[in-house]
């Protein structure tokens, strides 16, 4: 399954963005509210990532420096260098690519826009649908059918 395929299936919420000179509190805020581990940051709203701020960037900057670090600015601690994908790769790029960088989420780029964000859970989900289906092709070429 390639990743524009994946996109279309997942909710059409939008991606979640901050500015790189939100707080981290802010952004611990949003990701209670939201219920995500991932905020893209992006100075011009939405359609250039600067970086990414996740869950485990927030927990490390914690246990370096602990409560304070709240008070710091997403650029700070957010990764900035992106590791991104396309709407034409494929399912098996993006999870390889996600397992080598120890990542759980890529930002989509046609071009030079973001046009949305793909998870490992996204990728997975893609990836067991196309097992199932190849499994369902299978027996129906044993069974005769």
């Amino acid at each position: 399954m390639i990743v524009s395929q994946i996109l279309k299936s997942k909710d059409t919420g939008g991606v979640i963005t901050l500015t790189s000179d939100a707080s981290v509190s802010d952004a611990v805020g949003i990701m209670s509210d939201k219920r995500i581990g991932t905020i893209v940051v992006s100075d011009d709203g939405g359609a250039t990532p600067a970086g990414i701020l996740s869950e485990r960037d927030i927990v490390r900057e914690l246990g370096r420096q602990g409560p304070s670090c709240l008070t710091r600015l997403v650029k700070d601690l957010m990764t900035s260098k992106l590791i991104t994908c396309s709407p034409s790769d494929t399912s098996d790029s993006v999870l390889s690519k996600m397992t080598e960088g120890r990542f759980r989420h890529m930002p989509v780029m046609d071009g030079d826009t973001m046009v949305g964000l793909i998870s490992i859970g996204d990728a997975v989900k893609a990836r067991l649908a196309e097992l199932a289906a190849e499994r369902d092709a299978l027996t129906g070429m044993v069974m005769g059918h």
